[in-house]
């Protein structure tokens, strides 16, 4: 009943949406490099075509926060060889770490730690719009970092903690998730840097499988293999059980506040695996993501599935957030559920809207992989607010 009632809501304006997207998508298939031009042609004489960003309450006023830059946006396969696999890429790094740091002294957003049963999480805002994280076994004095990307902030936060770095955890081999590697592992001398020996990882020591669990004191971590966005991504799950609290999921360039990575070294069946690796987990796991993009997800969340009342209500509260630099990390699975359009390919708006004709064979898997890859075309092709 439910899914014939969100069909009907796709009619009036849902429908004149999907048909909007359906041309947008025929586009970018025939002639990518011809819409640019003309969507930047149309940018600088037609202002009135701008996008308005969702409206607020009448006492708040939004503000866009000016993004850094990012080095896998609008990227080209020869970039992103560069930035992966020669020096060239690490300098790029190392020049955003230090554009950053003087923008940015505080981070790039106010962060609030989670304290549960004797375990804490702390957000480490660095570089533009990445985390990184301390889990902290506060008993203990132990704790585990998930992907330094600078190793002074980090650094900074462990001194401040008063604990011993015993452990990072590396998503992926990107340099804005990996660059504090080094660093950290030497100043630290019995820390361990774990992650996946398909990705490259800088000064890795110890390699990790799927399902492989790293335990630092009472903290349980186990690693899950997701790869799409690079060939060997991992996300941690932090078991909830020992401390008696949700259980964590840092999840790298996989899976954003109502948005997901890239594909750059796999294929859409490869990164839908991967997604649907994570439904598998609870509602109630906390999800703290690679990058603060919610602002920007939300509102693409918004041109694909308009009549979405959960995002709408997540989208004020994390423009609130926004106007005050907070930030909007962690969701939970269950809310993701609701309105993040990557993790919704079974839905039937989204495939009336978006979706290709069911496949004559029937296979649901095959028709949730093209609806997930069209879903990613119009994400690279979204305009920021």
């Amino acid at each position: 009943m439910a899914a014939v009632v969100a069909a009907t809501a796709l009619k009036g304006r849902g429908a004149r949406n999907a048909r909007v997207l359906r041309g947008i998508l025929s586009g970018a298939t025939a002639n990518k490099a011809s819409q640019n031009r003309s969507r930047a042609l149309q940018s600088h004489s037609s202002p009135e075509c701008k996008e308005e960003p969702e409206p607020l309450s009448p006492e708040l006023e939004y503000i866009p926060r000016k993004r850094g830059k990012n080095p896998m946006k609008a990227v080209g396969l020869a970039w992103y060889s560069l930035y992966t696999r020669t020096r060239l890429g690490y300098l790029f790094y190392r020049q955003q770490l230090r554009r950053a740091r003087n923008r940015y002294p505080k981070g790039h957003s106010r962060t609030q730690p989670r304290l549960f049963n004797g375990v804490k999480v702390l957000p480490i805002p660095v570089l533009s719009d990445n985390y990184s994280y301390l889990i902290i076994d506060t008993q203990a004095r132990l704790a585990v970092a998930v992907d330094p990307s600078d190793p002074q902030a980090v650094q900074a936060s462990i001194e401040k903690e008063g604990v011993n770095l015993v452990a990072i955890l590396c998503t992926h081999k990107h340099w804005d998730h990996s660059g504090g590697n080094r660093d950290l592992s030497r100043r630290h001398q019995d820390c361990r840097v774990y992650g996946s020996p398909q990705d490259s990882i800088p000064y890795l020591t110890h390699p990790l499988c799927h399902q492989d669990v790293v335990s630092v004191g009472r903290l349980q971590i186990q690693a899950l293999a997701t790869p799409g966005h690079t060939q060997g991504h991992l996300v941690y799950l932090l078991d909830g059980e020992p401390y008696e609290g949700p259980s964590c999921l840092f999840s790298g360039d996989l899976l954003f506040l109502s948005g997901c990575g890239r594909t750059f070294e796999g294929t859409a069946e490869t990164m839908l695996s991967s997604l649907d690796t994570v439904l598998g987990l609870g509602d109630d796991t906390l999800l703290w993501p690679g990058h603060e993009y919610a602002e920007e997800n939300l509102g693409f969340a918004g041109v694909v599935e308009p009549e979405n009342l959960a995002r709408e209500r997540k989208m004020q509260w994390v423009q609130r957030q926004r106007m005050e630099r907070k930030s909007t990390c962690p969701s939970t699975l269950g809310e993701e559920r609701s309105y993040n359009p990557f993790l919704r390919t079974h839905c039937l708006v989204l495939q009336e809207a978006l979706g290709p004709s069911p496949s004559p064979t029937g296979d649901d898997g095959c028709s949730r992989a093209q609806l997930l890859e069209r879903l990613r075309q119009l994400k690279d092709l979204h305009k920021s607010k």
